[in-house]
């Protein structure tokens, strides 16, 4: 064989670093597949297949016979507009002109769109950096750099440059994925927020403008009862100059009358007060939004029984806590890849000339492969510990996220458990509230008929009178609550729960 072809003679020893460097390059490039990020699997959290406030004597078990199943958040379904369940067109348009003028909900898509932005821009670094620039450069080389005496004379020249740079990390042990893999699971967190956002408005709207309702309600009452004292104090005032009574009568049916009119008034507060805490909501100054009185009548929506808990998994708080969860488990990966060696490739490409008329010329081209400072390849070695503890760090937050994942769905739970028994116990509160309301008018216009047949005091009156505002009142209230505990429960299920459609998540506007 040809000494010039073996291995052992001149092209052979010219060639051997080469090979070398393409069999490490061949290994890195197999390395760049390999990625030190741990798998991630959602924690495993027992939930019970029906709420216990539903319908305890209906739970469906769920497989197998189990009345446990792992939760498995499923935010991306779509509620749908459920306020419409109320058959409310006034609440209906309250609704829309919220979602489309409210401040924090345009806040919640702005940070969407910035959490969007860092997924671009951690997907940027799968590919190669490419600059370009054009420049010169004024210099003077000293006579030792050239081997020249120390007093020998040395020329300054210009150098003309224009090149196009190229950077690019390989993705050696899944650093990059595991950085775009957090940012991923970052902007999937926001869109979640984003929609927790959303769901809370629309909850807030229809709670406030119920609570609006409720005062109408409360005011109607107060000034159906200021007329009837009114009335009363017509009829004693009439007795007491006829003689029939003493003057302790009209001062009484006065008082009475006036202590409504009070009522009515401070109820009148408490709803302008409401009425302005809506056009907030609906981002509008109260000057520029004036709801119609309107007394709220009573709520009656049917929920179904044994409500299965898979209605949970599509609440946007347990939907961001999960992507919270898978975030921290890719930044493990991006902390253990530091144990590991880094690979950046750079090169340059372009022309340079002592004259700015040559620097376009073919023989004035130039390249330069390898970095400009430091090494292409780095392998760290000591670093007393920092690394470990970024991968301690990061491990810890993992674990915060799941506690914090698992608690979320626990206190899920425990909201709609809440409600449930809220609506279940209003029901029946509701039917001894209206034999209450009944028995005590019965009682007052029976005092009101002995009292103009003078068998009682006008105490009497008064007493009946009072209780029966009382239980009116109370009426009122237990409506007003049974409507936002709806309200609440909708939202505590995460919009509803009418069967699910699946569709992708909307955009942020």
């Amino acid at each position: 064989m040809n000494s010039l072809t073996s291995g052992h003679g001149l092209a052979g020893r010219l060639l051997r670093p080469v090979r070398i460097g393409s069999a490490l390059l061949a290994a890195l490039l197999v390395l760049a597949g390999c990625s030190v990020a741990p798998i991630y699997e959602r924690p495993s959290v027992d939930t019970p297949a029906a709420f216990k406030e539903a319908a305890p004597q209906t739970t469906v078990a769920g497989e197998n016979g189990s009345q446990w199943k792992a939760a498995q958040p499923s935010e991306d379904i779509a509620r749908g507009e459920w306020w419409k369940i109320f058959s409310d067109d006034s609440l209906n348009a309250l609704e829309d002109r919220a979602q489309q003028a409210n401040q924090d909900l345009k806040a919640a898509a702005a940070r969407l769109g910035q959490a969007r932005a860092l997924t671009k821009d951690a997907r940027s670094a799968y590919f190669p950096q490419v600059d370009a620039g054009i420049g010169a450069t004024r210099q003077r080389q000293s006579p030792a750099s050239q081997s020249l005496p120390a007093d020998a004379n040395t020329q300054p020249f210009t150098l003309y440059r224009a090149q196009v740079g190229v950077s690019y990390e390989v993705d050696l042990f899944g650093r990059v994925s595991s950085n775009v893999d957090a940012a991923t699971a970052d902007a999937q967190r926001s869109e979640a927020l984003f929609h927790s956002v959303l769901l809370a408005l629309q909850a807030d709207v229809a709670q406030q403008y119920f609570l609006v309702r409720e005062l109408d309600a409360a005011l109607e009452l107060y000034r159906g009862t200021v007329e009837l004292r009114g009335q009363s104090l017509k009829l004693v005032q009439r007795r007491f100059d006829e003689g029939d009574i003493s003057e302790v009568d009209v001062a009484r049916a006065k008082s009475e009358l006036a202590s409504a009119q009070s009522e009515a008034f401070g109820i009148a507060r408490q709803r302008a007060t409401a009425e302005h805490a809506l056009a907030i909501l609906l981002g509008s100054t109260p000057a520029e939004f004036s709801l119609p009185a309107r007394p709220l009548t009573r709520i009656s929506i049917g929920i179904p029984s044994g409500l299965p808990s898979t209605l949970l998994e599509r609440r946007p708080d347990i939907a961001a806590a999960e992507r919270a969860m898978a975030a921290a488990n890719a930044r493990v990966g991006v902390a253990k890849s530091a144990f590991f060696p880094s690979l950046n490739l750079t090169g340059g490409l372009g022309y340079e000339s002592a004259q700015l008329g040559d620097l376009f010329n073919w023989s004035s081209r130039t390249f330069l492969l390898g970095p400009l400072v430091g090494t292409a390849l780095s392998m760290p070695l000591f670093d007393g510990g920092r690394r470990q503890a970024g991968v301690d760090r990061a491990r810890a937050s993992y674990e915060e996220q799941v506690a914090t994942y698992r608690g979320t769905v626990l206190n899920a739970f425990r909201e709609v458990e809440d409600n449930l028994a809220n609506l279940r116990i209003l029901g029946d509160q509701n039917q001894a509230q209206d034999e209450a309301v009944a028995a005590s008018a019965r009682a007052a216009k029976l005092s009101h008929t002995q009292y103009r047949e003078g068998a009682v005091s006008y105490f009497d009156v008064i007493d009946a009178d009072r209780t029966v505002l009382q239980q009116q009142r109370v009426s009122v209230q237990l409506d007003g609550e049974r409507a936002r505990s709806t309200v609440n429960l909708i939202r505590a299920l995460g919009g509803g729960w009418g069967t699910p459609v699946a569709t992708k998540l909307s955009s942020a506007q």
